[in-house]
């Protein structure tokens, strides 16, 4: 399985996602928002068409780590990802 987890390497829950993922043997594409401008636009564009960050955004939130699954599926829940 391959997995898009958009997020930053000054994250810890995008750390922590990242070790937990690796050690799966998931294959990760990480995109790096502290470090990647292109990235970073695109996920601003992802984040305010996605009903999934209604809740983060009312709580003043970033809404990183997110995780992009093959088909597409977006999720902000770790657990959904490693038990797929």
């Amino acid at each position: 399985m391959k997995v898009t987890v958009v997020g930053s390497h000054l994250c810890p829950d995008t750390i922590y996602a990242l070790c937990q993922l690796r050690g799966k043997d998931i294959d990760v594409d990480f995109k790096n928002l502290s470090s990647s401008l292109p990235d970073l636009k695109d996920y601003l564009a992802l984040r305010e068409g996605s009903g999934i960050y209604d809740g983060v955004k009312a709580a003043g939130g970033i809404g990183i780590p997110c995780f992009i699954l093959e088909d597409g599926t977006k999720t902000l829940d770790l657990n959904e990802v490693l038990c797929k």
